[in-house]
């Protein structure tokens, strides 16, 4: 009990300074994102009665939206991981169930993170739930929440042979009681994001919370499969650390990601626990980008590595 109680503690006093860091340090969010310049469905019911009063459209039928509105390899060379964070979570959700899973990563890649938004981007949704002075300190507590995960999460690295990946985190001292052995943890070396790249280009990051890598359905559209990242038998993998990896597992938080490729190099990632929506995520390996952006903009042929949909099958047939 008196150990609990102290980690508990620990953890208070980390997430403090950690707020204290990030809001001294500032966020990649201040900068306003440009809106990219490619198809979308309505987002309003037309067929309501009221012109005046539309609804927004929360349940979209993937299949259509790709038939009507497709996206072309030329908007999707549009799209960058700061260009998603001008959209409502609606349109982000359009354009994940229009992509297909690419091959699995391999490698290093950066990550950034961002909840549901409305109002081209400039609210979180449940700022806009809620409304009002509610409305506005639930949005304060989410943007704080959002600003503490880019600051300690930075990405992933893909193991694709294994079929794993562990996450890179900030290697911040204050977290390092809450850690079982910390000095036995996998390092590796990250970009440094804002004015703190300045002083020194590259941060040092543990590689924790381990997930198995597998194809399957989609939480969101299941007419195709999306690579899913799961950590539900996390302590089955190798360098597991009960204290904090059990966190995310079957016995914690039961997190469930799913990924889906934009374009070489770059993925749109969702992130479940207990199979409910928590927020999105990017996933950016420039060198892979570079490589792959001529071929990918002429139209060559992208190696699959789950199963794409029969609607896909019947338009490359047609």
């Amino acid at each position: 009990m008196l150990k609990r109680l102290l980690l508990a503690a620990a953890a208070v006093v980390v997430i403090g300074i950690a707020i204290a860091a990030i809001l001294l340090s500032g966020s990649q969010e201040d900068v306003v994102a440009e809106r990219p310049d490619i198809p979308f469905a309505p987002l309003t019911d037309k067929a309501m009665k009221d012109p005046d009063n539309p609804t927004k459209i929360f349940h979209v039928d993937f299949a259509k939206v790709e038939h009507d509105f497709p996206l072309s390899r030329a908007d999707l060379m549009k799209l960058t991981p700061a260009s998603l964070l001008a959209l409502e979570q609606e349109e982000i959700d359009q354009i994940y169930g229009r992509l297909t899973t690419g091959p699995i990563p391999d490698g290093a890649y950066e990550g950034d993170l961002f909840f549901a938004r409305s109002e081209d981007g400039l609210k979180t949704r449940l700022e806009e739930i809620l409304g009002g002075l509610k409305g506005r300190a639930a949005g304060i507590k989410v943007d704080l929440l959002e600003k503490l995960g880019r600051s300690l999460w930075k990405g992933k690295m893909f193991y694709r042979d294994q079929r794993i990946l562990r996450n890179f985190i900030e290697d911040f001292e204050p977290l390092r009681p809450l850690i079982d052995n910390p000095e036995t943890l996998m390092t590796a070396q990250v970009a440094r994001e804002g004015w703190l790249g300045f002083f020194k280009s590259t941060t040092n990051v543990w590689l924790l919370f381990p997930a198995k890598l597998y194809c399957g359905q989609s939480l969101l559209d299941s007419r195709r499969e999306s690579v899913v990242i799961d950590y539900a038998y996390t302590d089955e993998l190798p360098n597991y650390h009960p204290s904090p990896d059990s966190l995310a597992g079957r016995g914690g938080l039961q997190v469930r990601d799913e990924i889906r490729m934009v374009r070489p190099g770059f993925y749109l990632g969702r992130a479940y626990i207990k199979r409910l929506f928590l927020l999105n995520f990017t996933l950016y390996n420039a060198e892979v980008a570079a490589a792959g952006a001529e071929a990918f903009a002429g139209g060559e042929a992208i190696a699959e590595d789950c199963w794409v949909g029969e609607q896909i099958r019947n338009a490359a047939a047609q």
